[in-house]
C-alpha cells in the first residue's frame, strides 16, 4: 500500500505517521526528516534547504523531487511506503504520478489557529529528536538531558508565512486528489489517539479493498 499524507504544518502528521508505519508495516519517508538530518550534518543539501526554511519558504520542487526519487528507488520501499511532506505542490504531484502508484491520500484537517499555536509552542531536542510543546511541557530540558531549542521555522512570523505558503501552494493538492478519487479527509482535532482511531479505520478499509482487487474477489 502506497500512501501520501497531507496536512498543514502542525496538523499532527508526525504523530499519525509513526502509528501508520508501525501498524501497517510501511516505510516512512519524510522529506522534513531527510532535510533536518542534512541540516544538522551541514551537508551541501542541508545548507541549501536551511536557507529556504529560515525564510518560511518551500524547498524548490527540483531539489525536493531529487531527494524523494532517490529514496523511493531503494529496495525497502518495494513493499509499500508512506510519503510525509511530499508532494507539496501540483508540480510535485504530477511528477509523482508519472513515477509511482498511489493507493490513498490522507488529508489531516485542523483549524489554522490551532496549528499556529502548536507550532509556536513547539520545542525540539537537538540530540534525540523528541518534540515537546510548552503548553503541556514546562521544562527547558529534554528527558535525555539536552537543552530544548526553538527552531527558526517555528518562530511566530515564520509560522504565519509557512501557513500562508501552505494555503497558496499545497491546498490545491486536495482538489487535485479529489478529482483523482483517491483522497480521504481525516478530522485532525482531538488527541493523538482520537485521530488515530479515525485514521486506522480508513486505512483498514483501503487495505481490505486492495486485497480484494488483487485476488479478484
Amino acid at each position: 500500500m502506497n500512501i501520501v499524507l497531507l496536512g498543514a504544518p502542525g496538523a499532527g502528521k508526525g504523530s499519525q505517521a509513526k502509528k501508520i508505519v508501525e501498524h501497517f508495516g510501511l516505510v516512512h519517508i519524510s522529506t522534513g526528516d531527510i532535510f533536518r538530518k542534512n541540516i544538522k550534518e551541514q551537508t551541501e543539501l542541508g545548507k541549501q534547504v536551511e536557507a529556504y526554511l529560515e525564510r518560511g519558504e518551500l524547498v524548490p520542487d527540483a531539489l525536493t523531487v531529487q531527494v524523494v526519487q532517490d529514496r523511493l528507488s531503494q529496495a525497502d520501499c518495494q513493499k509499500g511506503w508512506m510519503l510525509d511532506g511530499f508532494p507539496r505542490t501540483l508540480g510535485q504531484a504530477g511528477i509523482l504520478d508519472q513515477k509511482q502508484r498511489i493507493d490513498l491520500v490522507l488529508n489531516l484537517t485542523v483549524d489554522f489557529g490551532v496549528v499556529e499555536a502548536r507550532l509556536v509552542s513547539r520545542r525540539v531536542c537537538p540530540a534525540c529528536g523528541l518534540v515537546y510543546n510548552t503548553q503541556t511541557y514546562a521544562e527547558s530540558v529534554c528527558v535525555c538531558g539536552e537543552r530544548l531549542v526553538h527552531r527558526a521555522d517555528d518562530q511566530s512570523e515564520t509560522v504565519k508565512n509557512r501557513l500562508a505558503v501552505y494555503q497558496a501552494q499545497t491546498e490545491p493538492l486536495i482538489e487535485y486528489y479529489e478529482k483523482a478519487g483517491c483522497i480521504k479527509n481525516i478530522d485532525g482535532m482531538g488527541s493523538v489517539e482520537d485521530v488515530w482511531e479515525r485514521t486506522r479505520e480508513v486505512l483498514g478499509a483501503t487495505r481490505n479493498f486492495l486485497r480484494a482487487m488483487t485476488c479478484g474477489c
